[in-house]
């Protein structure tokens, strides 16, 4: 077909150029052409052009990676900017995709559970780690916060004997630790590890809980805790103590002493524990507690007493000024006038010194406060104890 074209093309290029006048009647000459069989045509078609891509806009692209500011507070407490985000954000980010994998886990078991009830699924063990016995005896003695304490101290705890009697044992060799007699007070033990008797007697693993109790003492009874005294502070709870037993079994009976002392005559708060610390801090001239007590006076009192109080007077070699002097209104039940009277050095016999040196006498004094705990209003002079909060 191609061949047979460019023939054509040829002739009426070569009529043209013979003839100037064309004649339909004429009789053309006859144009003879003829063609190697050695030409070849090799006809080929190019493949089509790929369509260019569209070239990025290169004014949206950034010059440098990407930088978020962060605008955080440093150690020295002022801001400053940075590229990283606060270790806090991605901890939080951390935890929140955590607990969304569990989440999405949970939901996950949830609704394959519910959708195929005939085969139940096993449910997956939540217990802890089990750890190796190296590992476990690695961690109780060395990370493990020990419970050691002085061995006179706790006998004292477990109800021995006082302090400086379970001293007096430890001397005479009368107490064993670990099969081994121990002659040194300040002995480090642990009753929940070590094996300890006493005069052939062991000493129980657990030690009685902290006793915190309120007392308002009536008038006869001394702040001693010693065995023959029978009208002891400490025989008031003899009620208390004999009931021990059935509510905390397998717990030795605590041992219970006063925190600071009142005279044979004076009524109201005194506080019982068995917490060593506890009433050495109280009792010590360093916590400057103040104490309150209502001294009710035989005869009048006038200015001139009040005055006298309150420039103190020297007790034990200190001088003792007291914090507050205070003439109560008279009430319409009582005849005798009452004073209050606030102090803190907390010396012998400190407020019938006071009273004494201004020349008046007293005919009953009572403790109504400690510090920041006040006598209760409901606990009469029954004896009855009542646990401090």
């Amino acid at each position: 077909m191609g061949a047979t074209t460019a023939i054509a093309a040829l002739s009426l290029h070569c009529f043209s150029k013979s003839h100037t006048h064309f004649s339909p009647f004429r009789t053309l000459p006859r144009l003879t052409c003829s063609f190697s069989s050695s030409i070849k045509f090799n006809i080929s078609f190019a493949p089509p052009k790929p369509k260019p891509k569209p070239e990025p806009d290169a004014s949206n692209e950034p010059d440098g990676p990407l930088l978020i500011p962060w605008i955080v507070r440093g150690e020295d407490g002022n801001l400053r900017l940075q590229s990283e985000p606060p270790p806090s954000l991605l901890n939080a980010i951390a935890t929140a995709q955590t607990g969304t994998k569990k989440d999405n886990k949970q939901t996950k078991t949830t609704a394959a559970t519910a959708t195929n009830t005939t085969k139940p699924q096993k449910a997956r063990s939540t217990a802890p780690p089990q750890h190796s016995k190296a590992a476990r005896r690695f961690y109780n003695q060395n990370i493990k916060e020990s419970s050691a304490a002085r061995l006179s101290k706790v006998l004292a705890a477990s109800g021995v004997a006082s302090r400086r009697s379970c001293e007096e044992l430890i001397f005479e060799g009368k107490v064993t630790v670990n099969g081994t007699v121990c002659n040194t007070p300040q002995t480090k033990v642990d009753p929940a590890k070590d094996v300890i008797y006493v005069n052939g007697n062991r000493l129980p693993k657990r030690q009685p809980q902290k006793v915190y109790l309120a007392l308002n003492k009536p008038k006869g009874y001394i702040c001693s805790s010693g065995e023959n005294e029978s009208k002891s502070v400490i025989s008031l709870f003899d009620d208390y103590l004999n009931s021990w037993g059935k509510k905390h079994p397998g717990v030795p009976t605590p041992r219970l002493f006063t925190v600071g002392r009142l005279d044979v005559a004076t009524t109201g708060l005194i506080i019982v524990t068995n917490d060593g610390d506890f009433a050495q801090k109280l009792s010590h001239p360093s916590s400057n507690l103040s104490k309150e007590y209502i001294a009710t006076i035989d005869g009048l009192v006038h200015k001139r007493h009040l005055i006298a109080i309150s420039e103190g007077t020297t007790v034990e070699g200190v001088l003792c000024v007291p914090d507050v002097v205070e003439l109560l209104p008279r009430q319409p039940e009582m005849q005798r006038t009452r004073i209050r009277i606030v102090v803190h050095e907390g010396r012998k016999h400190e407020v019938r010194e006071l009273v004494k040196r201004a020349g008046l006498e007293i005919h009953s004094l009572k403790r109504v406060r400690i510090g920041g705990f006040r006598l209760p209003p409901d606990l009469g002079a029954h004896y009855f104890p009542e646990c401090l909060t």
